[in-house]
């Protein structure tokens, strides 16, 4: 058995326990001996878990955690940083926020997978969710500041994914919204681009006008790779641009600096405070139920995108590098086919039925 015990002059508790038969003494750096024992509880519990014991265990907690993963995506500059944020702001942190790493078990992963559940959050919101917390435990194993990570079993989504827009229903939900958000809506229906990571914060510097496209630079998307979109074939994204020009140049014009394609009154859509895209959420769910389309997510553009694309008879190779695509799956996912290549093989069928029939 442990105990807690203090030198002479000393006012700090010191821990003494035993692992393997190896006494170990550290310090509790308090001087509450009931602070002092409690740690004495936590470490001997580790130790009958086979956690391998380190004098700095204690102080690895989840909020120190989630500040590493905050640091590993700024560092790789990561497009997604924003979301992960924001699902450790509003779902994770209020859960586990001030608990040791080593002391979230299995048990309390399920429960909180359980809660969220409870809450209405999809299968693939929580698995984003548990693929932070995976990430966190990932990194913070990699420093040596903990050893062991408990069991974080993925929920089954639902591969295809259906959300389509047609192009009454798009136009139905565009003139609902407000002005200063129609062009970035329409920009997102046209390219099939990011909404949120790709499209609102757009600037300027990215738009040739002379050479009639549009590019991402490599890191700043999702999957880590430059895009550029040929702009000057398609007027309705190229007078969607202009129209952002003119209100840019208003903007200018008064004296203020305005970097971003879309914006409020020179405003960002993306401000710090998280109230713009606030507005933004608003108004896209008001707008959707005032066109009778009630649900629909502006992630349904890309879907919708690939679609078009494949419809108007372009590889899907093609298809991918406009939208950002980086894998093939995305078509299976999707569930999108390409309905040329159906009706030729139905063709096919018919002619090879036709010759049958006469022999």
């Amino acid at each position: 058995m442990g105990c807690v015990f203090r030198q002479a002059g000393r006012h700090t508790w010191l821990l003494k326990y035993y692992r393997d038969g190896r006494p170990i003494v550290e310090s509790s750096k308090t001087t509450d001996k009931e602070v002092a024992k409690a740690i004495l509880r936590e470490r001997e519990t580790d130790r009958d878990r086979g956690v391998p014991l380190a004098a700095n265990l204690a102080r690895i907690t989840f909020d120190e955690a989630a500040t590493d993963i905050e640091n590993d995506y700024r560092m790789n500059d990561r497009a997604t940083l924003d979301h992960v944020k924001r699902r450790l702001k509003l779902h994770l942190l209020p859960v586990f926020g001030g608990r040791r790493l080593t002391a979230i078990t299995t048990s309390d992963i399920r429960a909180f997978v359980a809660a969220r559940q409870k809450a209405g959050a999809s299968n693939a919101e929580i698995n984003r969710e548990l693929s932070i917390i995976g990430r966190m435990y990932r990194l913070a194993m990699e420093a040596g500041k903990i050893y062991h990570s408990p069991h974080i079993k993925k929920l089954q989504e639902r591969n295809v994914r259906q959300g389509f827009f047609e192009r009454e229903q798009f136009d139905a939900v565009r003139k609902r919204l407000p002005a200063w958000l129609q062009g970035a809506i329409t920009f997102a229906y046209l390219t099939g681009w990011r909404i949120q990571s790709e499209v609102l914060s757009l600037e300027w510097r990215q738009v040739d006008f002379a050479a009639g496209v549009v590019r991402l630079e490599p890191h700043t998307t999702k999957n880590a790779e430059g895009r550029t979109f040929p702009f000057n074939l398609l007027p309705e994204l190229r007078a969607t641009l202009k129209e952002q020009e003119t209100r840019t140049t208003t903007v200018r014009n008064a004296g203020r600096i305005c970097p971003w394609v879309f914006h409020d009154d020179g405003i960002s859509l993306l401000t710090d405070s998280g109230i713009a895209i606030k507005a933004v959420r608003e108004a896209w769910k008001s707008a959707c139920k005032s066109a009778g389309v009630p649900g629909k997510i502006p992630h349904d553009f890309r879907r919708t995108a690939v679609r078009n694309l494949v419809r108007a008879g372009v590889s899907e190779k093609v298809a991918m590098q406009l939208t950002g695509h980086k894998t093939r799956a995305v078509f299976d996912r999707y569930d999108i086919v390409n309905e040329a290549d159906l009706r030729s093989a139905v063709q096919k069928l018919a002619m090879s039925a036709k010759h049958v029939a006469r022999t």
